[in-house]
């Protein structure tokens, strides 16, 4: 009776190894939106993106500053460029994404949100170690 009991160990339900059947395709609804690629710039630049059910959405296409957190308090302060990225393109391209370490005149400061998502960016100084 082991054997009987022992629970399903492959992810196939036949013997054969053969894959299974897809379950039913993606609707519109589930799909994602595309890319903003958020870039530094001298003139920002914001689009308006319509969304399910009429709402709106603002995503950033040319970025200048960005909110820094410094003490306790927030602070605008102008973006130079960003000095490393999750993708090696991304950084070479100057393109913004959450998790990015971006050159300042306060110093490196690191991305704490997802700018295509919010509209804005917002990060924290990185601590210099010596």
């Amino acid at each position: 009776m082991d054997a009987y009991h022992e629970g399903r160990k492959k992810k196939v339900g036949s013997g054969s190894g053969g894959r299974r059947g897809k379950y039913r395709d993606k609707k519109l609804a589930q799909m994602g939106g595309e890319f903003s690629s958020t870039k530094v710039a001298d003139e920002p630049r914001k689009e308006t993106k319509r969304k399910r059910g009429g709402t709106t959405r603002v995503k950033p296409k040319r970025c200048t500053f960005v909110n820094v957190v410094v003490s306790g308090k927030s602070q605008k302060v102008k973006i130079e460029g960003v000095i490393e990225s999750h993708n090696p393109h991304y950084a070479r391209q100057n393109i913004i994404t959450k998790g990015a370490v971006l050159n300042t005149s306060l110093g490196k400061v690191k991305v704490t949100n997802r700018v295509g998502q919010d509209g804005i960016v917002n990060g924290v100084l990185v601590a210099e170690s010596a």
